[in-house]
């Protein structure tokens, strides 16, 4: 399956040019726009800090079940990205393959850090849930929805590869969701033992704000600060 750029029908208030940076992949989709210089004044001084011109890239994250060359026009923008640009995944994902996943790890952390905005716009599963937590500041709505579990998988081949393979990925793929979640204490370590042993934990957007997995809560066209909406919702 090749990458194609789906053009369509252009809006009036979209230049042709513009829509050319719009890449769909089979399950996901990126787009790019520039970000003018913007002066940020600095609290409690009297001075400013200076955003240069930058790209923002938003992508819309779906399964993670691409096929092929599915992402390699898509991570090569990426991988492309000046100093100053920054990421948006939008998430609505009910998970996918784990290498897929560690793919946008690793330009995150490398590409991205502390520049990355995770958005759960409706439900983060198993690896959607873990794409989420990669974020720096990561942004729930009241309706959003989140899992995490072990990963599943099948192996097959003669005994002896199959004992290697099964030993290399509980300690391989582990080891990353380990990073993800435990490392940022999202689940406490005995809680990650019982995922590894099979439990599912499901968040709503409450338990999120209190395990400090979201930062923010996007309520009627307005961020607030997840430790603020927990407050509102006691006074309700």
């Amino acid at each position: 399956m090749n990458v194609k750029r789906d053009i369509g029908i252009i809006p009036e208030h979209i230049s042709a040019k513009d829509n050319e940076s719009r890449l769909n992949s089979k399950y996901h989709t990126l787009f790019k726009n520039k970000v003018a210089v913007k002066e940020i004044p600095i609290k409690g001084t009297d001075t400013y800090k200076k955003i240069p011109e930058h790209l923002n890239y938003r992508l819309f994250v779906d399964i993670f079940f691409e096929r092929e060359r599915g992402l390699h026009e898509i991570f090569n923008d990426l991988w492309n990205a000046g100093k100053h640009d920054t990421l948006e995944l939008r998430i609505n994902s009910q998970g996918g393959f784990v290498n897929e996943g560690s793919q946008f790890y690793s330009v995150i952390k490398n590409k991205f850090k502390g520049r990355t905005t995770t958005i759960l716009d409706s439900c983060g599963y198993s690896m959607g849930a873990l794409t989420f937590c990669m974020g720096d500041k990561r942004i729930v709505t009241p309706r959003s929805d989140l899992m995490f579990h072990d990963y599943a998988g099948g192996i097959w081949g003669k005994g002896g590869e199959i004992e290697s393979q099964f030993k290399h990925q509980a300690t391989h793929l582990r080891a990353f969701f380990e990073d993800v979640i435990v490392k940022n204490k999202f689940l406490k370590k005995k809680e990650f033992k019982n995922m590894l042993m099979g439990k599912d934990y499901w968040m709503t957007t409450p338990e999120m704000c209190k395990r400090g997995i979201a930062t923010h809560v996007l309520v009627d066209g307005e961020e607030i600060k997840a430790k603020k909406y927990l407050k509102q919702l006691k006074a309700l």
